[in-house]
């Protein structure tokens, strides 16, 4: 059997006969994985410190002759422990990994597992707003998924122009140019930021973002709920 490393993030954890445990993994580098953990949850399991969830981890496992691999290592890499300190960065981070589990098949790209590590520290940061780093991974998932909204144009394909207001077609997903529309130029500016490559801490700190993306976040929820059906 072939031996393979890589780093992960637990997906999800479930217990298997009386000691063992099998996890579902996010991979770096080998896309999402199953193993067994065996002996994980007896006491003095050389596993168990190693493999924790809201965290990245460095393993070696075997892989199976099917879909279940024998998990051989692990080491703890990075620990975001700040998250469990906060009931809302906790079910922030459970419907991080559950909608990660829900939608990604065994083949997923490696951008999924960069995403979800980004989100996962800037949730451990207390200075960064938890409703920001939703607003964030919802766009960037929609973004890997290929459903990032019209940021250039209008519905009828003019340019979206400095103050203006627009309406948004989520089924179109684009701006729709009315007088007493919801939003801005300078909102549709933070939306561009969030569909951004640049990771959740640089966004934030962007010198009056902070103060003016709350209107946007119901928007990106309504992207989010409609095409992830979430």
């Amino acid at each position: 059997m072939k031996q393979l490393k890589s780093k992960v993030i637990v997906l999800s954890r479930t217990d298997y006969g009386e000691a063992d445990r099998i996890l579902t993994l996010l991979s770096e580098q080998h896309g999402k994985i199953s193993v067994i953990a065996r002996g994980v949850r007896k006491p003095k399991s050389k596993l168990a410190g190693g493999i924790e969830l809201f965290s990245v981890s460095e393993i070696t496992y075997l892989e199976g002759k099917g879909n279940l691999g024998t998990l051989i290592s692990a080491r703890l890499v990075e620990n975001y422990e700040n998250i469990v300190h906060q009931i809302d960065r906790v079910q922030l981070g459970y419907e991080f990994i559950k909608l990660l589990n829900k939608i990604t098949e065994d083949d997923v790209d490696t951008e999924y597992f960069a995403v979800l590590r980004d989100a996962l520290s800037a949730l451990n940061d207390d200075s960064i707003n938890h409703q920001f780093v939703e607003a964030w991974f919802a766009a960037q998932i929609l973004k890997l998924e290929g459903h990032t909204p019209n940021l250039l144009t209008g519905s009828k394909g003019e340019k979206l122009a400095a103050g203006n207001n627009y309406n948004f077609d989520v089924l179109e997903m684009t701006f729709e140019n009315h007088p007493s529309g919801t939003y801005s130029d300078k909102n549709i500016k933070i939306i561009r930021l969030l569909f951004s490559n640049n990771p959740p801490k640089r966004v934030y700190k962007i010198e009056g973002f902070a103060e003016n993306y709350q209107v946007v976040l119901s928007l990106i929820k309504s992207m989010k709920n409609f095409y992830l059906n979430i």
